[in-house]
């Protein structure tokens, strides 16, 4: 796990540019730092130290014979099965060597082979051409910005800004789209002209040519066959068991996160059953008890011999911890301090790499959306109705049950007929876009990127409506949030965390299945039979609490002077409507049910950001 960096031009000054680009994210690399500079190109790299600890390890790496130099983030769990194809001279015992000799074998093809998380940057000398690669899944993130003939990329934002080529300014297509979503979806970012390169391309350049998108890989549904719920649970329990064990490869002290979930406790039994030694396991608690899960997490641990450690939070802890876990915020998100001080305690606890259970819920039916995305798809009835009718429906709805769900679907029954990509990109909307409206200084059209995406991927087949939901799960809020915050807000701690669900052999036989094996009876049933032994019935049986903080309570008390002053200072920005901030602010203390915390925290983070 690194950082890379990387300038493709004629200036004359990349070697200063380079080096301000690597002090940026000299957090994610602590262990060493490389470069390589000629008239052309300007490649860096920082070096968090996972496998292979000796200086063999050293980036950037070139082949014997010259041709190509490259710099690696991430990992590639089945580089030794790999290595086997490979007749190389190596001089280390890295994946990083395996990739850049794959490369040289096969070319670009050779990521196909790869099982992992990865960002990779190979520079062509014979070519003269940058070749840029993301993960199948988007776990690594690489953000690039072209202009004038010259190319600049980064693993991290700031980074790419303190290059002085691209400038910080705000996109106000972003803007929309991060009020929307509480984030801003690939290939877009907040900032104008910076990218983040999709999950599963290639970015191929040349100086002075323009930029080239080649996609290898997408998540999408490939029924084969007949399935059978017993051949279901083996398979599901043999890839997941195949996902953790190639996850545990590491010179390294590991560990995992521990909620006490059935997604986390699935891993650490996982874990448990096939590492030779005690497995550390971490878990926050709270204060407030309604929002603590330790005592599940504690039964897991007891249960698997864990080494575990619980650090109990109160509000004034979380609070003296916030302004560090934001200045750790790369790009601005909805979420991610609970990702910052979970990493900030298994870091101190003297490990380097830990397993995470994102992806759980996503692949496994485990978010209400699911459910309800079924229901309406098998209501298309309500959109054959005239569209007068549909949306007087709304309004007595939200008269008769205020609250979000009800002006959601206001919202759905107002467009003019069904379609699954809008009624999913609107059903995963943070702010509606009647608030929207009133809140920018700018009209807002209904040009929902989500929808657009999915488009393409989406199949229309009753029988895989789960599976249409998943992919939009893991193209959007999984990429775009959870997997980008679970990076910046690691790697703040040079932490590295791997997530066994996101295998992508495990994704693509979990798209094939049908909706009646996915979801039988109940939410992620599929995986609770699979793993009978990892899974004990008070975990499976307890009410679902997810990993998250107590935010609304905290808002309107501890952290009340820390979010009015920075929605303060927002509403003056030319950008926002002031007044609008300032109601949208005092309905969420007055407990309108429309206005939840998750409608004020991305407007907190967003002018942290901006100011930072």
């Amino acid at each position: 796990m690194c950082g890379i960096n990387g300038i493709i031009s004629t200036i004359t000054d990349k070697q200063a540019r380079l080096s301000r680009m690597n002090a940026a994210m000299q957090h994610r690399g602590p262990d060493d730092e490389g470069t390589y500079i000629d008239e052309q190109v300007a490649l860096g790299h920082r070096r968090l130290m996972i496998i292979d600890l000796s200086p063999a390890g050293h980036q950037p790496m070139t082949t014997p014979d010259g041709r190509y130099t490259m710099v690696f983030n991430g990992e590639v769990y089945n580089y030794l099965e790999i290595k086997k194809e490979l007749d190389y001279p190596f001089k280390s015992t890295t994946d990083s060597e395996v990739i850049l000799a794959a490369w040289q074998k096969w070319g670009a093809d050779c990521v196909k082979r790869f099982n992992g998380m990865f960002a990779i940057a190979i520079w062509d000398h014979t070519e003269k051409q940058l070749n840029l690669v993301r993960d199948r899944m988007g776990i690594k993130p690489i953000y690039w910005h072209y202009k004038d003939g010259q190319l600049v990329f980064s693993s991290e934002m700031r980074s790419l800004l303190a290059s002085g080529i691209p400038a910080k300014e705000i996109d106000s297509d972003s803007l929309v789209d991060y009020l929307r979503y509480q984030t801003v979806q690939a290939p877009a970012t907040i900032l104008k002209d910076v990218y983040m390169l999709k999950a599963g391309h290639i970015l191929s350049f040349k100086a002075g040519a323009q930029p080239v998108l080649k996609e290898f890989w997408r998540p999408q549904i490939k029924a084969t066959g007949d399935f059978s719920y017993e051949q279901a649970k083996e398979e599901v329990r043999s890839l997941f068991f195949k996902s953790v064990e190639r996850r545990l490869v590491a010179d390294v002290p590991f560990g995992a996160f521990l909620s006490g979930g059935i997604d986390s406790s699935a891993i650490v039994g996982a874990m448990a059953r096939v590492s030779n030694a005690p497995v550390k396991t971490f878990n926050i608690s709270f204060a407030e008890e309604e929002f603590s899960e330790a005592k599940y997490a504690r039964h897991i641990a007891e249960l698997n011999g864990t080494d575990h450690t619980e650090i109990k939070l109160s509000p004034a802890d979380f609070l003296n911890y916030l302004p560090e876990a934001l200045k750790g915020m790369d790009h601005p998100s909805g979420d991610g301090p609970n990702t910052w001080l979970v990493s900030k305690v298994t870091k101190e606890a003297g490990v380097t790499m830990a397993l995470s259970g994102l992806g759980g819920d996503e692949l496994f039916a485990g978010y209400a959306i699911f459910k309800r995305m079924q229901s309406l798809h098998g209501k298309q009835w309500l959109w054959r109705l005239p569209q007068a009718l549909r949306k007087g429906m709304g309004e007595l709805l939200c008269k008769a049950k205020p609250g979000v769900a009800s002006a959601k679907m206001k919202a759905l029954l107002g467009m003019a007929d069904y379609d699954f990509a809008n009624v999913f990109s609107i059903s995963r909307q943070a702010l509606l876009d009647d608030q929207l409206g009133g809140l920018l200084n700018r009209d807002v059209l209904p040009d929902h990127k989500p929808a657009g995406y999915l488009q393409d991927l989406i199949v229309n087949d009753a029988q895989h409506v789960l599976s249409n939901v998943s992919i939009g799960e893991l193209s959007t809020y999984m990429q775009n949030v959870l997997l980008r915050d679970s990076d910046q807000m690691s790697m703040a701690h040079a932490l590295e965390v791997r997530v066994p669900f996101l295998d992508h052999e495990l994704v693509e036989y979990m798209l094939a299945l049908p909706d009646g094996i996915k979801y039988p009876v109940t939410p992620k049933k599929l995986l609770v039979d699979s793993m009978p032994d990892l899974l004990p019935d008070y975990i499976v049986n307890r009410p679902k609490m997810g990993f998250t903080f107590p935010w609304r309570h905290w808002l309107k008390n501890e952290l009340h002077s820390f979010a009015d002053e920075r929605l303060s200072s927002l509403a003056k920005r030319d950008f926002v409507n002031e007044s609008a901030v300032q109601d949208l602010w005092k309905q969420f203390k007055n407990d309108d049910p429309t206005v939840t915390f998750s409608r004020i925290w991305p407007l907190v983070v967003l002018e942290e950001w901006l100011t930072n």
